[in-house]
């Protein structure tokens, strides 16, 4: 898929105030710092579309951006943010939970994990929480650049070894780089895929 056209749409925590049409949905989700806003940023060759950081949490609404005039990139806040007070901790989890649970026109997730660290519990029990109520996730491993490919392939063994304890099937993954664009095609492809067996229109 070329990606000709992304624009951001709108901003909001009230998951009653997205967008109204039914076009696809494809939201991205991580634990902050997982390198969400620069991979949205490579996927869609625009270097700013999303808001990068250095301080984790930034992404503290939900973001529609209008892909190609036909389908909806939705840039979630991240979860396990350290530096966030309690009470806003609270409200962003709320409308995420709304979001997964409200939002028809979404045809998948993807949970952006950090590629250089073992599997994290947060991680797992979020896509746990996924499986359990019925959202269908990809899971795309951030940051390949930083290993070589012996430790890539380590680390999603150690995913698939935690996850086959209580997954019938390791989930469908990517592998990605938005320094040097590894996994863009792979990625646009998929969701290029789902788009073509859509009937939202």
């Amino acid at each position: 898929m070329d990606i000709k056209s992304a624009e951001f749409v709108m901003s909001n925590s009230d998951v009653a105030k997205c967008p109204k049409a039914l076009l696809p949905e494809y939201a991205f989700i991580g634990r902050s710092n997982v390198g969400k806003s620069s991979l949205i940023n490579m996927l869609t060759n625009k270097k700013s579309l999303a808001k990068t950081s250095g301080k984790p949490g930034k992404t503290q609404l939900i973001n529609h951006f209008l892909i190609n005039k036909n389908w909806h990139l939705v840039d979630l806040p991240g979860y396990g943010y350290a530096r966030v007070s309690k009470s806003s901790k609270k409200t962003f989890q709320k409308f995420i939970t709304q979001y997964f649970g409200l939002r028809e026109q979404l045809v998948s997730a993807f949970v952006l994990v950090d590629i250089r660290h073992e599997p994290q519990t947060i991680d797992l029990e979020f896509m746990q929480w996924l499986g359990e109520n019925g959202v269908p996730f990809s899971i795309i491993f951030t940051k390949a650049d930083k290993l070589k490919p012996k430790a890539i392939d380590n680390h999603i063994e150690a995913y698939k070894t935690i996850m086959l304890e209580t997954w019938e099937d390791m989930p469908n993954y990517f592998i990605t780089s938005a320094t040097n664009d590894i996994g863009k095609d792979a990625v646009l492809n998929y969701i290029d895929g789902l788009n073509g067996n859509m009937k939202i229109h």
